[in-house]
Formats: structure tokens, sequence, C-alpha cells
């Protein structure tokens, strides 16, 4: 595992910052889960990943988060290996997945926060994201 820790792709980035995302409420919704199986089936960004690569990911993920400091060492993976060009899609995704369920937890805001600020996501370009998945994920 320790390998694929330092050999992720952007891809691998951006499926870890859904998963982080959808896990940091403790609970892992299904409607989250077909978010992030959607996204990778679909979205360009995707078009030849490898989409076993999910349950790697994930995994890596969980065991980051069972540690003290797991988030900042999430945080530079990601920075290490994301493209700064993908920091507004991994953000998008994150949202995305965050706003699924139709509802946000306390701690997904404040991961969300953490994001905008690891990613270094100008707060006028967040607040256009949010708005765009809010507007997504709103039910009749």
């Amino acid at each position: 595992m320790n390998e694929t820790t330092h050999a992720m792709s952007p891809q691998d980035c951006l499926v870890a910052v859904m998963v982080a995302i959808s896990a940091s409420d403790e609970t892992i919704r299904t409607s989250e889960l077909l978010k992030i199986q959607t996204a990778v089936s679909t979205l360009p960004v995707f078009e030849a990943y490898d989409g076993d690569r999910i349950r790697t990911v994930s995994q890596l993920v969980f065991e980051l988060f069972d540690q003290e400091d797991g988030l900042d060492a999430l945080f530079g993976l990601v920075r290490e290996n994301l493209p700064e060009r993908l920091n507004e899609t991994a953000y998008a995704l994150a949202c995305d997945v965050a706003a699924a369920d139709g509802a946000l937890a306390e701690t997904e805001l404040r991961l969300l926060e953490e994001m905008r600020y690891e990613l270094n996501i100008d707060r006028l370009h967040a607040a256009a994201i949010e708005r765009g998945a809010r507007a997504r994920h709103l039910r009749a």
C-alpha cells in the first residue's frame, strides 16, 4: 500500500477528495457512493481511469483518517500529485458529493472549508462552485 501512497495519479487524487468528503461525517451514504461512481464513469477527466482503483484509493483515505495527522497527509498527497489546474475540479467534485444526500453536516462544511484553503480556491470561485452544486442537488 505504501507504493500506492507515492504513486497517486491526478484521478486518484480526485477520487480521494470525493471519498474524504463522503467519509467526513463518518457515514458514507449510498447517494454519495453513486455520485462518486457516476463521476468516475462519465466525466472526461476520468476518461482513461480504471474504476477498480476507487476501492484502493478509498482504503488509503480510510487508513489516513485513522491516523492523527491523516488529513494533513491526504492534502500533502493531493498537493504533490494533483496538477493545480485540477484544483477547482477537485473542489467541485467534493461539493457535488457533499450535496448528494441533500444535507451538509458540520463536519462536511469544515472539510470543504479546509479543502478551499488547501487547494487554494479563491473565495468567489468557491462560492460559484458551491452554488452550482446546491442548484444541481435541490429537491422539488
